[in-house]
């Protein structure tokens, strides 16, 4: 049985919440998450990384120096890429369809095994849905030192209609990420040290893991 912390914005602790065993029963291979995060950073590339070859180089096409005579190599032209401003030799080309499809079961497995990972580890809190006035940086960062995660990279997850003072609260912090919890990036579940989850979202989190 999995404990969670609930806790307000001032970082007080308010009751612990039980997970049943049966929901962090979840199993992923590794080699399935590996290529899950592989094939996120994959789609995440531009691929317009573009360089010149020697045909595309401006410069003169004039022998720099005789063929013979002179006791030096041959050379062609100037835009040879032994030349400094010549071409580059198979340098990247701009690359389209490089999308990796995710498969969705896959998907969803992972993140529902990085999620129970952390609720064991006690890496998952949850935060008492309080309205905030206005954007407050210092709010939540004095909630995150009350934790023990300010110097953490932490996850925080909403519902989808959830507080967008939170969002903006969270800009100027560094380390810190925010997403809705039904679209979550199992990359930045796998890299984020701590998660905060709003208890708002909790009824959303035992539907991922149910």
């Amino acid at each position: 049985m999995a404990i969670l912390k609930k806790y307000d914005l001032s970082g007080k602790e308010l009751e612990a919440i039980q997970v049943d065993d049966a929901l962090l029963e979840s199993s992923a291979h590794p080699q399935m998450i590996k290529d899950y995060i592989v094939a996120i950073r994959n789609n995440a590339r531009q691929w317009s990384a573009s360089t010149k070859g020697r045909s595309e180089i401006n410069r003169s096409g004039k022998k720099p120096h005789p063929q013979k005579g002179q006791g030096r190599s041959r050379q062609g032209c100037v835009a040879a890429p032994q030349y400094k401003g010549g071409g580059i030799v198979f340098g990247p080309k701009p690359k389209f369809d490089q999308h990796v499809r995710i498969n969705k079961r896959e998907r969803q497995a992972v993140v529902r095994f990085l999620l129970t990972e952390k609720i064991k580890a006690n890496q998952v809190h949850i935060l008492k849905s309080e309205k905030m006035d206005k954007p407050k940086t210092q709010t939540l960062t004095s909630f995150m030192k009350a934790v023990n995660i300010l110097d953490h990279r932490v996850l925080f997850l909403d519902t989808a209609d959830g507080q967008k003072e939170i969002l903006l609260s969270l800009r100027n912090i560094p380390k810190k990420e925010y997403s809705v919890l039904f679209n979550i990036n199992g990359y930045n579940l796998a890299l984020c040290r701590d998660v905060v989850i709003l208890d708002s979202a909790f009824d959303q989190l035992l539907t991922i893991l149910g």
